[in-house]
């Protein structure tokens, strides 16, 4: 199965895990809920997948790697202690509390969540010494004498013996308690995860033209020769600073993240050339709706990589709008939620005690997102969203100590009239996004009039979880156009089908 796939299997495996009956236990005891085994080649985004089913489920995630983990680490130190057994007095070893055990409770006491996810990766390269505990930690999940609090789900990751020299074997025994999950490769899935993060378009237009390049694993001459989806997404990151920063890209940089030398030639290759289809089109004159006629006849001259590459530079550009766009408006949205219910109360406050009450919020709001952030159910635009809200509370806050607001409500008033100059600068820029977007189609009905760009640019519209957002909420005639055109000729197409299976054409 590919990554997406296994990450739906862990995600009901987990709900199935903590539903409760009437009285307020788990329907599977912790006996019978066998731990995941999610079992695939480094790189492909199994510790990726765990947090963002924590951050979907709204569940705490505590992670760690066992390949640095020793039977006392894992298991606890031993310690004496006296007992008294038939009236006499015995010393008897005990152990402390393990060092992974004691993380739940630590993320449980600071988080306030009290179910989560204990993911282990590396869970076949443990030491020698560990590997007899493990099999009573799979199947009663516990370290030593201290168990995994209930309605903690136990998830597990490890490399296939071909990846890494240091794993070891799982025997029947140990296998048959466990839920094993094999997961390979997939460059479509990827790019799905690729698109709504953002990464480099040098990097997804490459793997467009290239997709055997995408993860691959060989023994040369040199030794181990690899490229893995976490290389791509690292280098994506790297390459933007780079640009940022003015700095050169070369084989060195790219060699550092993608270990393989063809591979390393030939993006190196296709990343100079990209930049160069940059400056020759122009893209913002295109999305401005002012294209050069030399661009749009190269654009109709040139070969498929060419096309691929340019409406992919476009596409970037316009969904990172939309983006933008669409955080703007999850951020107004509970900013709103928090402001409404404090007009009521302004009316019979002081400006300064208005003031006070927004950092009271602003306190008990930064409380709960160090919580969100110690159990790790916090994901990259949740938290840039959150920091918004805060920084506005902050400055408004600030804004009254400092003004001239003479009771709450004017302190109010000030309140109101910041937040409407961020709604009308989310409609200045929605405005100038639709622009964006019409401008794209209408440069890619004239240059490749209704070939397979246009294809491609509905579909790539339609799976970006930021496009697909803002054209759901803002609208698109040219989208549900074209959409809607591509939809009725497929429908054609099975209704012929139809008509030549039942010989009547």
């Amino acid at each position: 199965m590919n990554i997406k796939q296994a990450k739906e299997y862990i995600k009901n495996t987990v709900q199935l895990y903590l539903k409760k009956n009437e009285f307020g236990e788990y329907r599977i005891p912790v006996v019978r809920q066998r731990p995941i085994f999610l079992l695939g080649a480094p790189g492909i985004g199994k510790t990726a997948i765990m947090e963002q089913i924590a951050q979907e489920m709204g569940i705490a995630l505590v992670s760690y790697s066992m390949t640095h983990h020793t039977r006392q680490s894992a298991l606890g130190l031993p310690f004496i202690t006296e007992k008294t057994y038939g009236g006499e007095k015995y010393s008897v070893s005990e152990y402390t509390m393990s060092e992974i055990i004691s993380s739940v409770y630590e993320t449980m006491e600071n988080s306030g969540m009290q179910e989560g996810i204990l993911f282990l990766d590396e869970i076949n390269c443990v030491s020698e010494t560990l590997a007899p505990s493990m099999l009573q930690f799979l199947q009663y999940k516990v370290f030593g004498r201290h168990k995994v609090p209930e309605g903690w789900v136990v998830v597990t990751a490890g490399n296939p013996p071909e990846y890494n020299k240091s794993v070891r074997e799982f025997d029947v025994v140990t296998l048959d308690r466990l839920k094993i999950l094999e997961v390979e490769p997939d460059l479509r899935v990827w790019k799905e995860y690729a698109s709504d993060r953002q990464l480099h378009n040098a990097v997804l237009s490459y793997l467009d033209l290239k997709k055997e390049h995408f993860y691959c694993m060989e023994m040369t001459v040199k030794g181990r020769s690899y490229v893995t989806a976490r290389g791509w997404e690292d280098l994506s990151q790297v390459l933007s600073l780079y640009e940022e920063a003015g700095l050169a890209v070369d084989e060195t940089l790219v060699g550092q993240y993608l270990r393989n030398d063809k591979v390393v030639k030939e993006f190196t290759a296709y990343y100079d050339l990209y930049n160069k289809y940059k400056r020759d089109y122009h893209i913002e004159e295109i999305l401005n709706g002012n294209p050069s006629a030399e661009a749009v006849e190269r654009a109709k001259q040139a070969a498929f990589d060419e096309r691929l590459s340019l409406l992919g530079m476009l596409l970037d550009r316009v969904q990172a709008d939309m983006k933008s766009v669409c955080e703007q408006a999850a951020y107004i949205t509970d900013l709103r939620k928090l402001l409404q219910p404090l007009g009521e109360k302004a009316k019979e406050e002081t400006a300064e005690q208005f003031a006070e009450e927004l950092k009271q919020l602003l306190e008990k709001r930064r409380k709960m997102l160090a919580g969100l952030r110690s159990a790790n159910s916090l994901s990259d635009t949740d938290l840039r969203k959150h920091n918004l809200v805060n920084r506005f509370l902050e400055e408004a806050a600030k804004g009254i100590f400092l003004g001239d607001c003479k009771d709450g409500v004017s302190a109010y008033a000030s309140v109101k009239e910041k937040y409407a100059s961020l709604v009308a600068q989310m409609k200045n820029e929605t405005e100038q996004t639709k622009a964006q977007l019409h401008c794209l189609f209408a440069f890619v009905e004239e240059a490749f009039a209704e070939g397979n760009e246009m294809l491609i640019l509905v579909t790539e519209l339609t799976v970006n979880q930021y496009s697909s957002g803002f054209i759901a909420m803002f609208g698109s005639a040219d989208y549900k156009r074209h959409n809607e055109e591509m939809m009725l000729s497929e429908r054609g197409d099975g209704i012929r089908e139809e008509i030549l299976k039942l010989g009547l054409e």
